[in-house]
């Protein structure tokens, strides 16, 4: 998945997800993204964050992992 991170184009692959609680489902409010590569790479501490500003695409990756 191509998306804007830190005003750059980027590719995403290999997100995971953790703190999936169904008993919170449809919201997933508090799931977050623990891993990924970026272009290629694993994403650093301060690209996870930035990631999981985008709340959109946690979600996406949640509804991935789950079905």
């Amino acid at each position: 998945m191509i998306t804007t991170l830190q005003s750059k184009n980027v590719m995403l692959t290999d997100l995971v997800a953790d703190g999936i609680d169904m008993r919170d489902y449809p919201d997933f409010a508090d799931a977050f993204i623990t891993s990924a590569y970026v272009d290629g790479r694993e994403a650093t501490e301060d690209e996870l964050d930035a990631i999981n500003e985008q709340s959109e695409l946690v979600y996406e990756t949640v509804l991935s992992q789950l079905y």
